[in-house]
């Protein structure tokens, strides 16, 4: 470790997902490609900053501070990491961007395009690096599916995809200040679940980074409980007729199957699984063996197809690629992600913009 380059991280917030971020990375690993050292933690008191220390980051002796802003006008930090809830991100970016920091900002990366846009160019007027933290993006399970898909294309040319992300959750008995509830926080099963269903489909349906990517015709319905859109289906139709299917909810478990995304193409189809969309474990290829005769047959016969699997080894929380990937893209200059250029948040952010319009999702402010 001694010999690795280092990036010193500021943590914004004391939640969940940002626990689950340090936790990974803190991790004592032989394939490191950086070392990363929690220069300081920013929280709403020094308690919760202590206690989350302690927790998440034993070996290590970050700066408390009571406030976000802080962090952003430590010398010391290289790059800020910002795990606040959806609705806050927009904020959040802005005063790091006015400090001239570094950003990786969480999931979804903004409540809609508008702004994300204007994000992206104060980020760019003060030269600094941000990304989102579309921590899908990175594994290397995702990364070896798209060559698969679209370098080797071991199922023909992709037609045809759908994903779905269900999660059972009780919202009516959570405080109204719950991230699941708040509409000024971003609730709402399409920002918080159903951007990894999209993501799933854009890995078969759309060249990663594109800046010239087309928005697809989308049909969407969404459904609402006390305000609070609870499901959500789309149907995404490209011009040369592609098609894909992406779903979210937060009223029913997924399927016991464990898949939960399908990619047909016109030899083939992969299928991709894991206890969720967000932590995939591995995928099968079934691809058609020549003179098999399948095309001409109404129903799957496994004996007309050569199974293949691929399973990919649980490191830490899988935060680990990520964090090491935007690491380097600092260390090495750069202002946007390598994985996550800007063009492919804006593009899923249009997406969801369309979807929401749809289905009548608003958020304040819009």
């Amino acid at each position: 470790m001694a010999d690795l380059p280092t990036i010193r991280w500021g943590i914004v917030t004391t939640g969940l997902i940002a626990s689950w971020f340090v936790e990974d990375l803190v991790l004592n690993r032989p394939d490191a490609k950086v070392k990363h050292i929690i220069q300081s933690i920013g929280s709403s008191s020094l308690e919760k900053g202590q206690k989350f220390a302690k927790q998440y980051c034993p070996t290590q002796t970050p700066q408390l501070y009571d406030s976000y802003e802080k962090v952003y006008n430590d010398p010391n930090v290289d790059i800020v990491y910002i795990g606040t809830p959806h609705g806050y991100h927009y904020r959040d970016c802005l005063q790091a961007i006015a400090a001239g920091k570094n950003i990786l900002c969480e999931k979804s990366f903004a409540i809609n395009a508008k702004q994300a846009k204007e994000v992206f160019d104060a980020a760019k007027k003060k030269n600094v690096y941000i990304a989102e933290a579309m921590w899908l993006r990175h594994r290397p399970l995702y990364r070896k599916l798209q060559e698969l898909l679209h370098q080797d294309k071991v199922i023909g040319e992709v037609t045809r995809v759908y994903s779905d992300f269900a999660v059972e959750l009780d919202i009516p008995s959570l405080p109204s200040t719950s991230r699941y509830k708040d509409l000024s926080l971003g609730a709402g099963s399409l920002l918080d679940i159903g951007v990894y269903s999209l993501t799933w489909l854009a890995g078969g349906l759309e060249e990663r980074g594109s800046e010239n990517t087309e928005l697809p015709r989308i049909m969407a319905s969404q459904r609402h409980e006390d305000g609070i859109e609870v499901s959500t289906v789309a149907i995404l139709e490209y011009p040369d007729g592609r098609q894909g299917v992406s779903s979210c909810t937060t009223k029913a478990k997924g399927a016991p199957s464990r898949i939960f995304a399908v990619y047909h193409g016109t030899d083939g189809h992969i299928e991709v699984s894991g206890d969720a969309p967000s932590v995939p474990e591995s995928f099968t290829v079934w691809a058609r063996q020549k003179d098999s005769g399948s095309a001409d047959k109404v129903l799957f016969d496994k004996e007309d197809y050569e199974k293949k699997e691929y399973t990919f080894p649980k490191v830490g929380r899988g935060f680990v690629w990520e964090a090491d990937n935007t690491a380097l893209d600092v260390l090495e200059g750069r202002k946007e992600s390598k994985i996550v250029p800007w063009a492919t948040t804006m593009h899923v952010l249009e997406i969801m913009d369309e979807i929401r319009r749809q289905g009548g999702t608003v958020y304040p402010g819009e």
